[in-house]
Formats: structure tokens, C-alpha cells, sequence
């Protein structure tokens, strides 16, 4: 019994000098966040001091590495390991290879028996395309003119600038995301080329010092003739809708007058044949009144017995008187309107009378009454 309790104090000792030579080590510096480009390597250091027993590399929580003072244990390829022994530390290196955007995360070295561990952060960035419209640019001296350049697939999106090699007399650019599309960047040069020369745009990662560039052509051509003699007479654009709302008004008042002018010929021509015929009517209307005039002026009988006064005075005038003939008075007036009211009083016989006047021997009147 008393050997055995002699023993128990022999065995605290030692786990005594386990703990103490255990807890001897602890890191002295933990690995630093790095930011590396989509398929570069990414490398980071942890410092501790002499007396380690295992060093473990974590990446996003899941342990990639594992080190001994004798070989280091690897899970994936593409993890390495490197060592530096110094005076009062030591280093190790976990080097990642070909870094995706999907190793980004959290790095973390720890040692075995020890709570104290260096934590880092992998950030991987994406460097994209460019792209401009066209290879090689055509445009007009002294004129203005936009150039436009795209930043496809960049991780985060990149500061985009332009350098130019022609002469210009005004140039500026800007930069803003792809509207409905915040993965694309563009940015849009505008100037005033006065030669030829060379446009690049330069989209650049600002955090790596990590840039991209794209160079076009740019072909200076002088304006048409016409443009020449015109550039100083050309009106702006407000003045040429409103000459065009000016002669489009002119136009619908042109028409209408037309129409009005139409309408006025036809009520006009409409009114002087309307005249014409009721002057014909009229003069229609005249002449009928005239022939029922005449008609009934011509509804008695005609005499054909009588004749005239003057044709039986020039018949008397060229025969000579014989003697012993007796010729008939010319009547007075009183008588002839005296025979004349007798005419218009019938006989009872309706036969036709002769009356004689003896004191004037040259006219002689016959009166049929019917």
C-alpha cells in the first residue's frame, strides 16, 4: 500500500512537465487577409514558437492541411505547405493553387493542445472582358462623337478610364453600371477628333493593382463640301418643328379655303340657275298670256265683206264720175258713230243693211251685222 501511494506523486509529476511543455508553444503571429485574381496563387504565414507538435490549416472551416515536425499530410492537391526555421520562431506557409471565387473565405492556423489560433480572410477577384463597338472607328473632323466601352464579367466591377492618342479639341468620359444589368460596367467617351490616332480604354482593380486594356482605331475624315458651306446655316432643331408645324397649319388652311371657295362656287352656280329658270318660267308665263290674249281677241268671225275706208276712197279716186250716177256722201262723224252704235244692234231679219248718205258723194260705209 505505502509503495503504491509513493507512486501517485511520480505520475502528477510527469503530467505536470506534459502540461508545462504542452502549453510552452502558441503562435505569435496569425496569417494576414489576402486578395488575389481567379486563378493565381494565394499564400499565407503563420508564426509560432519552437516546440509545436501539429500545425492545422482550415479553409472555411474545413481543415486542408496538417503538419507534423515529421511530414505534412495533404487532402487536396491543390494546398502545399512551406517552412521557415528561425532563431526564436518558426513559419509555416499553406500556399493555395489555382484560387476560384469559390475558395473565398476565412484561413485559419491552430496548433494541436492550444486555444489560441490566427484566423485570415481569402478574397478572390475576377478580372472580365472589354469590349468596344468596333475595332476601328470612322468619323467626321470637328465634329463630335461618343465611344462606347463594356466591362463584362469583373469581380467586383472595375474603375474603367480612357488614353487617348489623337489630337481632340474636347474630350470627357463617365461611367456607370449596365441599366437592369449591375454585373456590367460601361463607360462612354465623348470628344472632338481633329486626327487620326489610337483610343484605349483601361479597366483596372483597384485593391490589386490589376488592370486590362483595349485599343481601337480611330480614322478622321473630312466633312462633305455641302456640310461645310452649311455648318453656318443650319438652324436648330426647335426652329425646324417649328417651321414644320408653321407649313403644316398653312397647309390645313389652304385646304380649307379651298373647300370654302368650292362650297361658295356651287351655292353661287346654284343660285343663277335657279334665277334662269324663273326668268324662263317668267317669260314663259308672258308669252302664254299674250297668246290667250290674242286668242281671245280673234274668238269672233271675220267680216271678209268689209273693207276699208281707204281702199274704196282710192277706187272711187280712179274711176271719173258718169252722169246721171249717183255716188254716196261721205258720212260725219256723228253719223258714222251713230251707224257704228247701230251695228251693235241686231235685226230681226240678220240681214245685212245699206245705208246711203246723199251729201257727200265719196265714201260709202258697209256694215254686216252677224
Amino acid at each position: 500500500m505505502e509503495g503504491s501511494w509513493r507512486g501517485v506523486p511520480a505520475v502528477l509529476v510527469i503530467l505536470a512537465g506534459l502540461t508545462a511543455s504542452g502549453s510552452s508553444y502558441q503562435i505569435i503571429e496569425g496569417p494576414q487577409n489576402v486578395t488575389v485574381l481567379k486563378g493565381s496563387e494565394a499564400r499565407f504565414n503563420c508564426t509560432m514558437t519552437h516546440g509545436w507538435k501539429l500545425i492545422m490549416w482550415a479553409l472555411k472551416g474545413v481543415v486542408e492541411l496538417s503538419i507534423t515536425p515529421q511530414e505534412t499530410i495533404i487532402t487536396n492537391n491543390r494546398f502545399t505547405s512551406a517552412s521557415y526555421n528561425g532563431s526564436n520562431s518558426f513559419i509555416s506557409e499553406m500556399i493555395i493553387h489555382d484560387v476560384q471565387p469559390s475558395d473565398s473565405g476565412s484561413v485559419q492556423c491552430s496548433l494541436q493542445n492550444s486555444d489560441v489560433f490566427g484566423t485570415a480572410f481569402l478574397s478572390v477577384q475576377v478580372m472580365g472582358t472589354l469590349s468596344i463597338s468596333s475595332n476601328s472607328l470612322i468619323v467626321t473632323e470637328g465634329e463630335p462623337c461618343n465611344v462606347t466601352c463594356y466591362a463584362l464579367g469583373w469581380t467586383p466591377l472595375p474603375d474603367i478610364s480612357w488614353e487617348l492618342e489623337v489630337p481632340v479639341s474636347h474630350s470627357s468620359y463617365y461611367s456607370l453600371l449596365e441599366p437592369g444589368d449591375f454585373t456590367r460596367a460601361l463607360s462612354v467617351l465623348t470628344l472632338t477628333p481633329l486626327g487620326n490616332g489610337t483610343l484605349t480604354c483601361v479597366a483596372e482593380l483597384m485593391n490589386l493593382q490589376a488592370s486590362k486594356s483595349l485599343t481601337v482605331n480611330l480614322t478622321v475624315v473630312q466633312p462633305p463640301p455641302d456640310s461645310i458651306g452649311e455648318e453656318g446655316t443650319s438652324l436648330p432643331t426647335w426652329a425646324i418643328v417649328l417651321l414644320a408645324v408653321a407649313f403644316s397649319l398653312l397647309l390645313i388652311l389652304i385646304i380649307a379655303l379651298i373647300i370654302v371657295f368650292c362650297c361658295c362656287g356651287i351655292s353661287r352656280r346654284e343660285k343663277e340657275e335657279s334665277s334662269y329658270q324663273n326668268e324662263i318660267r317668267k317669260t314663259a308665263n308672258v308669252k302664254t298670256n299674250q297668246a290667250d290674249l290674242e286668242t281671245r281677241l280673234r274668238s269672233g268671225k271675220e267680216n271678209y265683206g268689209y273693207r276699208s275706208d281707204e281702199a274704196r276712197a282710192a277706187q272711187i279716186a280712179s274711176l271719173h264720175p258718169k252722169p246721171g250716177e249717183v255716188s254716196l256722201p261721205e258720212p260725219h262723224s256723228y253719223s258714222s258713230a251713230y251707224q257704228e252704235h247701230r251695228t251693235c244692234q241686231p235685226s230681226p231679219a240678220s240681214h245685212p243693211q245699206v245705208s246711203f248718205d246723199t251729201a257727200s258723194p265719196q265714201k260709202v260705209r258697209n256694215v254686216t251685222l252677224v
